[in-house]
């Protein structure tokens, strides 16, 4: 029987009273809740479908530390069994090809080693003893070897394992020793994100399980295998039948300008090394098929830029042909799976601010969408070829493992280890909008008077390949509301951007800049992905390529416009906030607007041809930039923050790492001494033990502090 309107009006008022009710027994996040959250990632379905292994990572603030362990929990759902339990981490867990045992990274003894654990019962082993150290662990198809990375050097290699082995150990022992601690180098990329290299390369091994043998190097030579990532697939595979490895290298003379990695593969019988790309940028991530007829792999097709698109590529062991299976697909291929009929292959692509799982057939490139909400990532597939697990989680639930059929049906969660925990949190789903984007890069300018001699970065702008006339584009934003949120008040907000400046405010779940965190401060949190934003085609991330200070500019602009008109939104109190490339927004700001009552950066360059020069990835500024500072200087003094020192005005937070050789210590110190010099309200936060990312417990509690500290006031509430 239908019910009247007045009961269904009844129901609803009733449920929002239940859901009011629920909401008053929770509380908001605080920094405590975020260091509960167990972090569950990478998980690995055993090759006989009844397992899956994971890790699950927990914070210990006290110690300032964090620690993970392996757990397993049946793939047909159940209760999950931790099987380590070591205070130092364990991690990477890769299954024998019998599903009896697991190996994995662990730092248990003091040195990052690899062991095995029988998961019917007993305790681990230690399968290496390496001076230099070991991760990345793989089992062979027959189970007979372990595959693994190690940090060596190049000089070492006799080509008599244990030689090369002892004597990677006398080096490695007499730098622990000296009292001398200095840095020597004669090529640039000497040093990378957070760490020196000091004439070190990662090294592919090979040894039998049993330990019969030395570890021996399969990749011997002045190269990184596998090269840096900063995530993705592996850059290393075995064949099905064992007998050859397929890896990733960087083989260029100035590795610094270049974002070429080529495919090799290695017989592992008689060491003979084919080449098996050309193509002048990124080829990575290879995977071969079941069957071994194919490799797939990811490739990019623009050298220099490592923001161009990733496609979905196969190579034919037998004809050594190639095939693009996502070309006709505007969108980045991650992280992928092949079916185990070798027919199709499933993958991960951002799109609209969420990770979605797409499925591709290998004949006819034939695509669909199996699951599309949140963030998903980390696919793998059972062997009978009908389910698929993954990592799944948005803005407000933390990652778990989720399992869905190949057909999109029956999504349900398999592990529940923050369940307990977001019980008693009050925290809201995130919103989205969409606006009209900017049509040109030529932006508002804080003092007209200020901006003479300005250059225009649309005559500035290279044509970019394969670009076209692009209409009025949509730009999409989240918004996250503050708990117990009530429509009838004003909020204070908060404009986040993100770095990059290719990435995206997607809907998962975060540690460095949570926006549930801001939330439960009492600010709207805003989140737009303006021109340079990845998931919404590659046009529309080239056109930040050379126009920092424009489009995007314009876009979050738009997108302030936007929040200003939100009738729970009080428009005269709204600060900005950002990292990378954010933070470089951020400074960009001080000079180009007054919208905002404060503004915080981490990590936010200041002057581009000094920035160029301390950096370390070349490849990077000279393809956002147009060329070297010395080919393209007046665009460098054009997008350089330092420029506009003279329009400064708005309260800043200054955050930066000693550590970070992305963005180097010296960009935040000199936007600091300009606003200090200028007499602007300014603070810097400043780590001696931090890189680009801000990573220990205390000092994340820290930034959070004073970031909200900072944030109140100057906006409230």
């Amino acid at each position: 029987m239908e019910r009247t309107p007045f009961i269904r009006i009844f129901l609803a008022a009733f449920g929002i009273l239940l859901y009011s009710a629920e909401a008053a027994n929770r509380n908001p996040l605080t920094f405590d809740d975020l260091m509960k959250v167990h972090r569950v990632a990478d998980p690995q379905i055993s090759p006989d479908g009844k397992w899956i292994a994971y890790t699950v990572t927990a914070v210990d603030k006290e110690k300032n530390s964090s620690n993970s362990d392996i757990w397993i929990i049946p793939v047909a759902g159940g209760e999950a069994r931790r099987l380590t339990r070591s205070p130092k981490i364990d991690y990477r867990p890769r299954w024998s090809p019998d599903s009896k045992e697991i190996a994995f990274v662990s730092a248990r003894d003091g040195t990052s080693q690899i062991y095995r654990l029988p998961i019917g019962g007993g305790e681990a082993r230690k399968a290496t003893d390496i001076a230099t150290e070991a991760s990345g662990v793989l089992y062979s198809p027959d189970g007979k070897h372990l595959l693994f990375t190690s940090d060596v050097y190049p000089g070492c290699d006799s080509g008599n394992p244990q030689q090369s082995l002892e004597c990677n150990a006398s080096k490695k022992k007499q730098a622990e020793d000296s009292k001398v601690k200095a840095h020597i180098a004669e090529r640039l990329l000497f040093r990378h994100w957070n760490g020196w290299k000091d004439d070190k390369r990662s090294h592919l091994f090979i040894m039998p399980v049993d330990g019969s043998q030395p570890p021996r190097d399969l990749t011997p030579g002045n190269y990184d295998v596998p090269p840096f990532s900063l995530g993705g697939p592996d850059d290393y595979a075995f064949s099905p039948d064992g007998k050859e490895i397929c890896y990733a290298v960087k083989q260029v003379i100035h590795e610094e300008r270049s974002t070429n990695l080529d495919l090799f593969a290695v017989d592992l019988q008689t060491n003979a090394t084919i080449k098996i790309t050309t193509n002048a940028a990124h080829d990575g991530s290879p995977l071969y098929s079941p069957d071994g007829r194919y490799i797939a792999y990811r490739a990019q097709f623009r050298a220099g830029y490592e923001s161009d698109r990733f496609r979905l590529m196969i190579y034919e062991r037998a004809t050594k042909q190639r095939r693009n299976l996502t070309e006709t697909f505007d969108r980045w291929a991650d992280s992928f799976a092949w079916a185990p009929d070798s027919k199709k292959i499933f993958f991960i692509a951002d799109d609209r601010g969420r990770s979605s799982i797409f499925e591709v057939l290998i004949e006819d490139r034939g695509m669909k969408r199996i699951s599309g909400e949140n963030c998903s990532g980390d696919p793998g597939i059972t062997p009978d070829g009908n389910t698929l697990v993954f990592t799944r989680s948005s803005m407000h639930r933390p990652a778990e493992i989720f399992s869905i059929g190949v057909d999109g049906s029956g999504l349900a969660p398999l592990t529940h280890h923050n369940d307990s925990l977001l019980a008693a949190l009050d925290m809201n789903q995130a919103e989205e909008f969409w606006l009209d984007g900017a049509t040109s890069s030529k932006g508002p300018r804080a003092d007209p008077a200020a901006a003479k001699g300005f250059l225009d970065p649309d005559q500035l702008q290279a044509p970019m390949p394969n670009q076209k006339n692009m209409e009025i584009p949509k730009v999409h934003s989240w918004i996250l509301k503050p708990p117990s949120f009530d429509a009838s008040r004003k909020y204070p907000a908060l404009l986040l951007v993100h770095g990059g400046p290719q990435g995206a405010w997607m809907d998962n779940w975060g540690f460095r800049w949570n926006p549930q965190m801001y939330a439960a401060a009492g600010y709207v949190v805003v989140m737009p992905n303006p021109r340079g934003s990845t998931g919404y085609g590659q046009q529309f991330i080239d056109e930040i390529n050379r126009d920092w200070g424009g489009r995007c500019f314009k876009d979050l602009m738009l997108a302030l416009d936007a929040v200003e008109q939100l009738p729970y939104v009080d428009k005269t109190k709204i600060a900005a906030a950002g990292a990378s490339f954010g933070g470089f927004m951020i400074n960009w700001f001080q000079g180009h607007t007054d919208r905002f009552k404060a503004l915080i950066a981490h990590a936010g360059g200041f002057d581009q041809t000094t920035a160029y020069y301390v950096t370390e990835e070349l490849w990077f500024p000279e393809w956002e930039m147009g060329g070297t500072p010395y080919e393209n200087q007046e665009l460098y003094d054009f997008l350089s923050p330092g420029r506009y020192v003279m329009n400064f005005k708005t309260p800043q937070l200054v955050t930066h790492g000693e550590l970070d050789f992305r963005v180097p210590i010296g960009e935040g110190l000199a936007m600091f001494t300009a606003l200090q010099r200028r007499g602007i309200e300014s603070k810097l936060l400043y780590y001696p033990d931090e890189g680009h990312w801000i990573s220990k417990p205390q000092n994340a509690e820290l930034f959070y502090k004073t970031v909200i500290d900072w944030l109140k006031k100057h906006i409230g509430p």
